[in-house]
């Protein structure tokens, strides 16, 4: 019955994910600028401070290029559409509103708790050396700064502070989260019979003159729309990056800078005895914690094989004793730096001096170790020649976009001209005023098709002008033929009309045949439907329509049985009778779980009301210059 959860798992989840995964999305790029129409427009402001559209524009794409780094099977179209730039946008909002807030209430960390931070937490390993410093190659290539990369860790940890402080108080009464699981995981026991329209299709024959009504009735429906063949080119980093030489020692050198990224990162097991003890307790305190843990030391060193029998009888780590003070396998970043330090210096099998970290005193033994190998140059050669030659095409594509732009609009009679000068490749296709489903790359460009539907394009069968339709992408189009919208004769879509009005008269007698069912089951209480089964809210997920759904969860369980007709559009239409309400009986692991996410949701829900009246405090607000860029924002 947990399955729910389990399947709907953005409901939980979502609020997880806020807490644990940093917003790299708001880092500042060094050193980037674009020259676009509108750039310094603003499109939100917060606690005074502006976002311009170039700001934003620069955000987005760094989010939608950190996605795709994460999971390449993603669409990078899907990425890229109005409604994900708007969430973005809003993102921006949410997060600078949680800044001004941690800055008001200075939460922002010291010099020393933030490098302790960043050492102990595992979510920035990737960027942390051996020793615990800042991977500034790492950084680098990401196109971060140190000092960057600091301001934005503060800012991160200032953050979190103001949403623990919200989320770590919610709480849920075990009275209202079982209400709440027994709405939502609820069962009913139903009876339907689905009546089909291929059942009736065999029924109906339509009359030349129904046929011709329903042509004239519907003669919108029937036209061609306008669309325009075209040729176009497209100009981006791949073309550009094509024939760019890559010397051989450059790629040497990206490989050697970068060693850390083609290598399996090491990691050790180990197991340890803590002695509790404050880090700020008096010194007597702490020295008797220490004789007790050089004590244990001795007896581990005199028989190292019985080391996890006496951790499991004198370690205070109540996480570890029971399994004989084993850790498992970790990483650096993983532990405190005292006892990462202290495990990183040893060999397997051996046993450490007492370590001092903040929980108290650790005496360790190293059980084993695996990864730090690294990948050979041959065999990342490719990625690592692809990344260089991006980099390269990045360099030359500031000229290359000026050639294009002037070379498209100057000698506007042709794209051939720039096809010759930067080698791209001429495309075609047959287009329509709107992107058509599916439509991908500058084809998907709402501004480009603008572009071929304008004027000059049209009736003076000129180029277009260079289109932005992507981040590094630039196009431009001619129209080789156009057709205006036109209605279709008839005579050409004839079979197209009869089917059209067989499934409108089918679906009549689907329904006729229904109501004619749903008469006899309310006249019989004992007349049967042709299948029985037992819905609840996640039958969704598995065929069920969401008005069949709707009506089961939403029927007085006073009036049971309760019957109705449903269409389903297509499908045709169904009755339903509800016959019983089968209550949420959960099991004994069941309901903490469900108490669980039902207080996770409801921290949510708090904090997503704290931020609301944060955004009301600091006057937080997107601009109308904002939908106006999104409208005309290009999708790739």
């Amino acid at each position: 019955m947990f399955d729910f959860i389990r399947t709907h798992s953005r409901l939980t989840l979502g609020f997880l994910l806020l807490l644990i995964i940093p917003s790299f999305i708001f880092f500042g790029v060094d050193g980037y600028s674009r020259s676009t129409e509108g750039g310094n427009a603003t499109v939100a402001k917060i606690d005074g401070q502006s976002v311009t559209r170039s700001e934003w524009d620069q955000l987005h794409q760094r989010g939608v290029e950190r996605q795709r780094r994460q999971d390449k099977a993603l669409d990078a179209a899907a990425l890229d559409t109005p409604a994900a730039r708007l969430r973005t946008l809003e993102d921006i909002v949410r997060q600078r509103t949680l800044v001004a807030a941690s800055r008001e209430l200075h939460l922002a960390p010291s010099d020393a708790r933030l490098q302790r931070l960043f050492q102990a937490s595992p979510d920035y390993s990737a960027v942390r050396n051996p020793d615990g410093t800042v991977n500034r190659e790492m950084l680098s290539t990401q196109g971060f700064t140190s000092e960057g990369f600091a301001q934005q860790l503060r800012q991160e940890f200032a953050v979190q502070q103001v949403v623990d402080g919200i989320v770590s108080t919610a709480f849920a009464p075990d009275g209202v989260a079982r209400a709440a699981g027994a709405a939502l995981f609820e069962r009913r026991e139903v009876q339907l019979q689905r009546f089909g329209l291929e059942a009736f299709k065999d029924k109906v024959s339509p009359t030349e003159a129904e046929i011709e009504a329903r042509y004239k009735a519907n003669e919108a429906k029937w036209r061609a729309p306008e669309q325009a063949r075209i040729e176009y080119v497209v100009l981006d980093l791949a073309s550009i990056g094509k024939d760019v030489p890559v010397p051989e020692d450059e790629l040497r050198k990206y490989y050697d800078e970068n060693i850390s990224r083609y290598s399996v990162a090491e990691e050790r097991r180990a197991s340890h005895i803590l002695v509790k003890v404050d880090k700020d307790a008096p010194a007597a305190d702490k020295k008797k914690a220490r004789e007790r843990a050089e004590d244990l030391l001795a007896q581990a060193r005199k028989a190292p094989a019985g080391f996890a029998e006496l951790a499991r009888k004198n370690s205070e780590d109540t996480g570890s004793a029971a399994q004989g003070g084993d850790l498992d396998f970790f990483g650096r970043g993983a532990m405190v730096k005292p006892f990462e330090d202290a495990v990183y210096a040893m060999k397997a099998g051996e046993i450490s001096n007492v370590v001092e970290s903040d929980f108290g005193y650790h005496v360790i033994q190293l059980v084993a170790l695996r990864g730090g190998e690294k990948q050979p140059f041959d065999k990342v050669r490719g990625t690592i020649e692809a990344e260089v030659r991006k980099a390269l095409a990045q360099k030359k594509y500031g000229e290359a976009a000026e050639q294009f732009t002037n070379m498209v609009y100057e000698q506007s009679d042709s794209l051939q001209p720039a096809i010759d000068r930067l080698k791209l490749d001429k495309r075609t296709a047959t287009v329509q005023r709107a992107p058509a489903a599916g439509a991908t790359g500058a084809l998907a460009s709402p501004k480009l098709l603008a572009a071929v539907f304008g004027n000059d394009a049209l009736r003076n069968k000129r180029n277009t002008d260079a289109v932005e339709v992507g981040a590094n992408q630039l196009a431009a189009a001619r129209v080789v033929e156009h057709q205006p919208a036109r209605a279709l004769p008839l005579a050409e879509i004839k079979d197209r009309v009869r089917e059209d009005l067989v499934l409108t008269q089918s679906a009549v007698l689907a329904r006729q045949a229904a109501m004619a069912k749903l008469a006899e089951v309310k006249a019989d209480p004992q007349a049967k439907l042709s299948n029985t089964t037992v819905l609840a809210r996640g039958s969704l997920a598995e065929g069920f329509p969401e008005s069949v759904i709707a009506f089961v969860l939403g029927a007085d369980p006073r009036a049971l049985p309760a019957a109705r007709v449903i269409d389903i559009g297509e499908a045709g239409a169904v009755v339903v009778r509800v016959t019983q309400v089968l209550p949420w009986q959960p099991s004994a692991g069941e309901a903490p779980r469900v108490r669980q996410s039902y207080a996770a949701v409801w921290a949510r829900a708090e904090l997503a009301a704290y931020e609301a009246a944060l955004k009301k405090r600091y006057k937080a607000e997107i601009k109308p210059a904002a939908a106006e860029a999104t409208a005309s924002a290009p999708s790739r």
